[in-house]
C-alpha cells in the first residue's frame, strides 16, 4: 500500500489530491544559507586564528627556522613564564571560589531582607564597570599614601588607634657629638651624668606639623634633687634666625611628650616624659655615672600603611578586585537558582526539626548544586583567561611578581620582545587549558536541556 498522505477535494470529489511535503534536502541548504555568514566570521575570527597559532608556535622568533616543540618546552624552562603558571594557579584556587561563596552567601542572605533589592542592585553594579576603570579605580585604592588610598586610610587610622605613633619623626639632636647614635636606635649622650645635675637636650629637624598647635616656650631646668637629673627638651630654631646654638632662647618652643631614659650598663633604669616645657626629671636615681637616651620611638617615622602593589601582596590584591567586580554576576545567577528551589522541601525540613544552617547546608546547597557547578566553572574560564586588572593595577616595579599567563603571551608578543613563537606557544598552551572547563560546561548545558 503507498504511504503517500491523501486528501478528498472539496466539492464531493472522489479524485484524491497529493499533499507536497518540501524535500529535506531544501530544508537542510536554506539552513546552511543562513548559517553562511556566521560560519564565515567564525571561521575567519575563530578557527582561523587558532590554526595559524599553533603552526606559529613551530617557528623560531623570526618565524623562518622549524623548531618544533621548542616553544613550549621554553614555557616550563622560563623564570617568567614559570612565574606566570604559578600565578595563575592562584588564580584558579582562590578567585572561582570566593567568586562563588560570596555570590551564594549574598544571594541566600537578600531573600530574608526587605531591602535586599537595593542591595543586590549595589553588588551587582561592578559589573557595569569595565576591567580598565576598575582598575584605575584599585589602583587609587591601593595607592601608599593614606591621604589618596582608601585602603591604606583606614590600615593607618586602625593602627593609630591601637598604637600611639612617633611625636617628632626625623628629628635629630644639635650636636651629634654630645648626642651620638646609639647601637639600640635612638641617641645616647656620649658622656656619663652623675645624679644632681642638669642636661639640656636640644633638637633640630623637627618638621613643622609635628609641633603642637600653640606651643609652650621652653624653660629651663630647676635644681635637681640629688637622686635626680633633670633636663629641657626643646626645639633649638629661633624664628627670624639668631640665637645661641645649645642655650634655650626666646620664642625656641618646648618639645613636650619626648621620652627619656637612664642607662646604666646599657639597661634602663629610670624613665621620663617630657611636659608642656619641655622639662623632664628622672629620680631615683644610685650614685654613679648614667648615659641619657632618646629612644627610636620619638623620631620613627610614622606608620604609612601597607605596600598592597608591592610584590609580596600585588597577586591577592588584585584577585580581591577581581571578586568585587564579579560577585555581583555570581549572586544574580546562584538568586536566579535559589528562587527556583521548590519551597516544599524546605518547609518540610522545618516541620521535621532542621534548624536553618541544617536546612542551608543539606538542603539549599544540594539543590543549588549545578548552578554553583555552573557559576564555578565559568569562573575558572574567566580567571584563566585574566589580563586586563592585573596589566592595568600592578605598578612596573611589581609586574613580574603579578604576571599571568595571558600578561606574558602579550609582553613576549607584543612588549618589546617580538618572539611570536612563545607568544603563540603560550596562547596555544593557555587554550587547551581553558578547553576542558569550556567542554564541561557545554556537556553540563547539555544534559540540563535534556
Amino acid at each position: 500500500m503507498s504511504q503517500t498522505a491523501t486528501q478528498v477535494r472539496p466539492g464531493g470529489g472522489g479524485t484524491p489530491a497529493r499533499t507536497r511535503r518540501p524535500p529535506a534536502r531544501e530544508g537542510r541548504w536554506l539552513a546552511w544559507l543562513f548559517l553562511a555568514p556566521a560560519g564565515v566570521v567564525l571561521l575567519a575570527l575563530v578557527l582561523w586564528p587558532i590554526v595559524y597559532s599553533v603552526w606559529r608556535s613551530l617557528f623560531d622568533r623570526s618565524g623562518r627556522a622549524f623548531i618544533g616543540l621548542g616553544n613550549y618546552q621554553r614555557i616550563f624552562t622560563d623564570a617568567d613564564t614559570f612565574t606566570a603558571l604559578k600565578n595563575n594557579l592562584i588564580w584558579v584556587l582562590v578567585a572561582p571560589a570566593l567568586v562563588t561563596v560570596l555570590g551564594l552567601i549574598f544571594a541566600v542572605l537578600t531573600e530574608r531582607v526587605r531591602w535586599g533589592t537595593a542591595f543586590k542592585l549595589i553588588v551587582f553594579m561592578p559589573m557595569a564597570i569595565s576591567f580598565l576603570a576598575a582598575g584605575i579605580i584599585f589602583r587609587v585604592v591601593y595607592d601608599q599614601d593614606p591621604d589618596r588610598g582608601v585602603a591604606n586610610a583606614v590600615v593607618t587610622g586602625v593602627h593609630d588607634v591601637f598604637s600611639s605613633s612617633a611625636q617628632y619623626p626625623g628629628a635629630r639632636p644639635r650636636d651629634a657629638d654630645a648626642l651620638p647614635p646609639a647601637a639600640a636606635g635612638g641617641y645616647a649622650t656620649a658622656d656619663t651624668v652623675e645624679p644632681g645635675s642638669t642636661v639640656p637636650l636640644p633638637l633640630v629637624g623637627v618638621e613643622g606639623d609635628a609641633l603642637p598647635e600653640d606651643p609652650s616656650a621652653a624653660q629651663a631646668a630647676g635644681e635637681p634633687a640629688a637622686d635626680a637629673i633633670t633636663g629641657t627638651v626643646w626645639f633649638d630654631f629661633a624664628r627670624g634666625g639668631g640665637g645661641a646654638p645649645g642655650e634655650i632662647d626666646d620664642n625656641e618652643s618646648a618639645l613636650p611628650g619626648v621620652v627619656v631614659q637612664a642607662l646604666r650598663d646599657g639597661e634602663v633604669v629610670a624613665e621620663a616624659t617630657t611636659d608642656d616645657q619641655g622639662l623632664f626629671v628622672l629620680e631615683g636615681l644610685d650614685p654613679g655615672g648614667y648615659q641619657l637616651a632618646l629612644p627610636a620611638g620619638n623620631f620613627a617615622q610614622p606608620f604609612r600603611g601597607v605596600s598592597w602593589l608591592g610584590p609580596d601582596l600585588v597577586t591577592p590584591a588584585i584577585i580581591v578586585a577581581y571578586v568585587w567586580m564579579w560577585a555581583g554576576f555570581a549572586m544574580v545567577l546562584i538568586g536566579a537558582g535559589l528562587a527556583a528551589i521548590p519551597r516544599d522541601a524546605l518547609e518540610a525540613a522545618r516541620i521535621d526539626g532542621a534548624n536553618e544552617w541544617q536546612v542551608f547546608r543539606l538542603i539549599t546547597v544540594p539543590l543549588l548544586a549545578p548552578v554553583l557547578t555552573v557559576v564555578l566553572v565559568t569562573m575558572i574560564i574567566n580567571v584563566l583567561k585574566i589580563f586586563d586588572l592585573v596589566y592595568i593595577i600592578a605598578p612596573g616595579s611589581s609586574a613580574q611578581a603579578a604576571n599571568v599567563i595571558a600578561v606574558q603571551m602579550w609582553s613576549v608578543s607584543f612588549g618589546g620582545a617580538q618572539d611570536f613563537g612563545l607568544g603563540s606557544a603560550l596562547g596555544v598552551f593557555l587554550f587547551l587549558l581553558v578547553l576542558p572547563a569550556m567542554l564541561f560546561n557545554i556537556r553540563r548545558f547539555r544534559q540540563e536541556q535534556q
